[in-house]
């Protein structure tokens, strides 16, 4: 095991972990993570002034690569306030040790899928049942948990067996698309990028403009794509005065306004709104 200490300016594990972007984690002790993506598993801890990050060897370069610290946040919380926008200044300092993490793109496009319509806890309990239906069993740090399955195995699987795990109607989409994706991988959407990647993602079953934009941005660093929810709604409404209902016109608002980073700046104005409710 491999212990590794990250100044914690710009890193937040609550704030990058509870931001909506992924749901195999859980809290434990001493203020900490225990964080699962694919087949691996790492801890978080609060450290002074310093996030230790505890991972198996092996696993360093993947979980440095993971939660993004290749890239320097501080020029874009710049970004961000040079646009002189209160909110989003209030924003991106308030959340301003949010990463937007680099995920594993098979595993993002099914989570994302589960999550449509639907509540974290019961997307963190789907998530689990189906790891520990179909995943390796493994072990880090003395803690057991399930890899997320291999494609193969959740080809194998029929939409009855995921209706037994709770999906409902979302077990023909995971169905499905586990089929395809065991079938191509995600070489056709390897060099896809905006709307053609967005719309590479939409021809998957059960993926949707919203689901697109999330797994773009999360998996495969799209970092205009803009998802807007029922938050952003209310964002664009409240402090930005806007009078559109329709949730395309609202993305291409926020994309035309703030340009290649806009969905970094979704993340900030998302945690922000969510968190403090009426600001």
């Amino acid at each position: 095991m491999i212990s590794i200490l990250f100044p914690n300016e710009y890193f937040s594990p609550k704030a990058t972990l509870e931001s909506g972007q992924t749901f195999r984690f859980c809290p434990v002790e001493e203020g900490g993570y225990f964080v699962l993506s694919a087949d691996k598993a790492c801890l978080l801890f609060p450290d002074g002034k310093n996030i230790r990050l505890e991972c198996e060897n092996a696993d360093e370069e993947y979980f440095r690569n993971y939660f993004d610290f290749q890239t320097d946040y501080a020029a874009l919380i710049s970004e961000a306030e040079s646009f002189s926008v209160p909110v989003l200044s209030a924003a991106a300092r308030f959340g301003k040790g949010l990463r937007i993490l680099r995920q594993d793109k098979a595993e993002c496009i099914l989570s994302f899928i589960v999550s449509q319509q639907n509540n974290i806890p019961r997307i963190k309990g789907i998530l689990s049942r189906l790891c520990a239906a179909l995943g390796e069993k493994k072990s880090f740090a003395g803690r057991e948990y399930f890899a997320f399955p291999a494609l193969e195995k959740l080809a194998e699987k029929d939409e009855e067996f995921y209706r037994d795990l709770g999906l409902g109607y979302r077990a023909k989409y995971i169905s499905e698309t586990s089929k395809k994706l065991y079938a191509e991988g995600t070489a056709p959407l390897e060099n896809k990028r905006g709307r053609d990647l967005r719309n590479a993602l939409i021809s998957y079953k059960g993926i949707g403009n919203k689901v697109a934009d999330c797994i773009s941005l999360f998996a495969f660093r799209e970092t205009a794509a803009f998802p807007v929810d029922i938050w952003i709604a209310k964002l664009y409404r409240e402090n930005f005065g806007g009078t559109e209902t329709d949730r395309e016109k609202i993305n291409r608002f926020f994309v035309d306004k703030f340009g290649p980073n806009a969905g970094i700046f979704q993340q900030y104005l998302f945690y922000y709104k969510r968190e403090k409710g009426d600001a």
